[in-house]
Protein backbone atom coordinates (compact mmCIF):
# COMPACT_ATOMS: atom_id res chain seq x y z
CA UNK A 1 0.00 0.00 0.00
CA UNK A 2 1.27 3.50 -0.79
CA UNK A 3 1.23 5.70 1.88
CA UNK A 4 -0.99 8.68 1.98
CA UNK A 5 1.60 11.50 1.00
CA UNK A 6 2.86 9.43 -1.78
CA UNK A 7 -0.82 9.15 -3.43
CA UNK A 8 -1.68 11.69 -6.27
CA UNK A 9 -5.00 12.39 -5.97
CA UNK A 10 -5.72 16.00 -7.92
CA UNK A 11 -6.53 15.90 -11.74
CA UNK A 12 -4.57 18.71 -12.22
CA UNK A 13 -1.39 16.86 -11.03
CA UNK A 14 -2.56 14.10 -13.36
CA UNK A 15 -2.39 16.14 -16.54
CA UNK A 16 0.80 17.96 -15.93
CA UNK A 17 2.87 14.43 -15.17
CA UNK A 18 0.80 13.54 -18.56
CA UNK A 19 1.30 16.82 -20.98
CA UNK A 20 4.45 17.82 -19.42
CA UNK A 21 6.20 14.82 -18.06
CA UNK A 22 8.44 12.76 -19.83
CA UNK A 23 7.60 9.10 -20.95
CA UNK A 24 8.45 5.67 -21.33
CA UNK A 25 6.33 2.85 -22.82
CA UNK A 26 6.85 -0.75 -22.38
CA UNK A 27 4.83 -3.57 -23.55
CA UNK A 28 2.32 -3.73 -19.98
CA UNK A 29 3.01 0.29 -19.06
CA UNK A 30 3.37 3.54 -19.54
CA UNK A 31 5.24 5.54 -17.41
CA UNK A 32 5.17 9.51 -17.29
CA UNK A 33 7.24 11.22 -15.06
CA UNK A 34 7.73 14.81 -14.16
CA UNK A 35 10.52 15.59 -12.15
CA UNK A 36 9.71 19.15 -10.52
CA UNK A 37 12.70 21.51 -8.74
CA UNK A 38 10.40 20.55 -5.05
CA UNK A 39 12.80 18.24 -3.46
CA UNK A 40 11.18 18.98 -0.20
CA UNK A 41 7.86 17.15 -0.47
CA UNK A 42 7.70 13.27 -1.17
CA UNK A 43 7.22 11.88 -5.13
CA UNK A 44 3.81 10.62 -5.23
CA UNK A 45 2.59 8.53 -7.79
CA UNK A 46 -0.88 7.87 -9.54
CA UNK A 47 -2.23 5.08 -11.87
CA UNK A 48 -4.87 4.83 -14.89
CA UNK A 49 -6.20 1.58 -15.08
CA UNK A 50 -8.92 1.77 -17.84
CA UNK A 51 -11.89 -0.49 -19.16
CA UNK A 52 -9.39 -1.63 -21.93
CA UNK A 53 -8.00 -3.33 -19.39
CA UNK A 54 -10.58 -5.91 -18.88
CA UNK A 55 -13.58 -6.05 -16.24
CA UNK A 56 -13.62 -4.26 -13.14
CA UNK A 57 -12.16 -7.72 -11.58
CA UNK A 58 -9.16 -7.43 -14.19
CA UNK A 59 -8.28 -3.78 -13.47
CA UNK A 60 -8.59 -3.99 -9.85
CA UNK A 61 -5.98 -6.81 -9.71
CA UNK A 62 -3.80 -4.69 -12.14
CA UNK A 63 -4.31 -1.54 -10.11
CA UNK A 64 -3.35 -3.66 -6.83
CA UNK A 65 -0.24 -5.23 -8.70
CA UNK A 66 1.01 -2.04 -9.52
CA UNK A 67 0.46 -0.23 -6.55
CA UNK A 68 2.44 -2.95 -4.60
CA UNK A 69 5.79 -2.64 -7.75
CA UNK A 70 5.64 1.27 -7.32
CA UNK A 71 5.50 1.14 -3.50
CA UNK A 72 8.53 -0.81 -3.55
CA UNK A 73 10.54 1.19 -5.76
CA UNK A 74 9.62 5.02 -3.96
CA UNK A 75 12.98 5.74 -2.87
CA UNK A 76 14.15 5.23 -6.35
CA UNK A 77 11.90 8.21 -7.64
CA UNK A 78 13.27 11.68 -7.55
CA UNK A 79 11.96 13.68 -4.36
CA UNK A 80 8.98 15.51 -5.41
CA UNK A 81 8.01 14.00 -9.03
CA UNK A 82 4.77 13.35 -9.90
CA UNK A 83 4.60 9.88 -11.58
CA UNK A 84 1.39 8.15 -13.34
CA UNK A 85 1.39 4.74 -14.32
CA UNK A 86 -0.52 3.87 -17.20
CA UNK A 87 -2.09 0.09 -18.04
CA UNK A 88 -2.08 -1.36 -20.81
CA UNK A 89 -4.80 -3.83 -22.22
CA UNK A 90 -1.71 -6.77 -22.10
CA UNK A 91 -0.79 -5.44 -18.29
CA UNK A 92 -4.46 -7.94 -17.94
CA UNK A 93 -2.38 -11.05 -19.02
CA UNK A 94 0.90 -9.74 -17.93
CA UNK A 95 1.66 -11.70 -14.07
CA UNK A 96 3.50 -9.09 -11.36
CA UNK A 97 7.14 -10.22 -12.25
CA UNK A 98 6.17 -9.07 -16.35
CA UNK A 99 4.39 -5.69 -14.64
CA UNK A 100 7.77 -5.18 -12.62
CA UNK A 101 10.15 -5.99 -15.13
CA UNK A 102 8.01 -3.06 -16.90
CA UNK A 103 8.14 -0.77 -14.65
CA UNK A 104 11.59 -1.14 -13.96
CA UNK A 105 12.65 -0.86 -17.60
CA UNK A 106 10.44 2.20 -17.81
CA UNK A 107 12.04 3.76 -14.98
CA UNK A 108 15.39 2.99 -15.71
CA UNK A 109 15.16 4.74 -19.04
CA UNK A 110 13.17 7.73 -17.52
CA UNK A 111 16.04 8.28 -14.44
CA UNK A 112 18.66 7.49 -17.23
CA UNK A 113 19.32 11.34 -17.72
Amino acid sequence: MLPASNRLRRSDDFRRAVRSGRRAARRAVVLHLLAQGDQVDPPQVGFVVNKAVGNAVLRNRVHRRLRAVLAARLPDLPAGSLTVVRALPSSATASYDELAADVDSAMRKLLKS
